[in-house]
């Protein structure tokens, strides 16, 4: 059994309690040992209805929350910790990461994004990081096939996820825009 590491106490503060909130079991597992071994107190859900009844019975000081979850959107879940405690360090983590959904994460109340697969040193940084502390740019930059798949997505998400719309507005056609849509971000 690990020890925890003084400097992750002193990090994390007087509340160490902790929402995880992922779908993705085995990885909910993990990372959920891994953070009790920093320090925190870990609560766990699978799913939005269950991380919802977990902030209602107690309002968690960090939550690292999963974007798409079986049930519904994990930004339903962000909103519901910041109406019962605006202190609480929520971090958004997903396997479908573009930039309007990391901006309106972060309208929402949540400090970080990170995309899948974050380990728990990423997860911690994010959930620790002090106001203004900046973080180290990416060592690889975004493709040009990247930014062109963001840019799709944020308009995507500024159509409210309306297809036709979308297409009309990147005069592009429609099937050619579910195609895109339909398969994963280019690295």
């Amino acid at each position: 059994m690990e020890t925890t590491d003084q400097d992750d106490v002193a990090a994390i503060g007087g509340d160490p309690t902790l929402l995880l909130v992922d779908d993705d079991k085995p990885f909910l597992q993990r990372l959920a040992r891994a953070m009790e071994t920093r320090g925190f107190t870990v609560a766990i859900a699978d799913s939005v209805e269950a991380g919802l009844a977990s902030v209602k019975t107690h309002a968690p000081a960090y939550a690292v929350v999963d974007m798409r979850l079986g049930d519904g959107n994990g930004l339903d879940i962000i909103e519901a910790i910041r109406a019962r405690r605006e202190d609480t360090r929520a971090v958004i983590l997903t396997g479908y990461g573009n930039i309007a959904t990391a901006v309106n994460a972060v309208k929402l109340g949540a400090i970080d994004y990170l995309s899948k697969p974050a380990d728990a040193d990423e997860v911690f940084a994010a959930l620790t990081r002090r106001s203004g502390e900046k973080v180290a740019p990416p060592e690889n930059p975004m493709s040009a096939d990247r930014v062109r798949w963001e840019h799709i997505q944020r308009v995507y998400e500024m159509c409210d996820r309306n297809v036709s719309e979308t297409a009309r507005r990147l005069n592009m056609h429609r099937r050619t825009l579910q195609r895109i849509l339909a398969k994963r971000a280019p690295r």
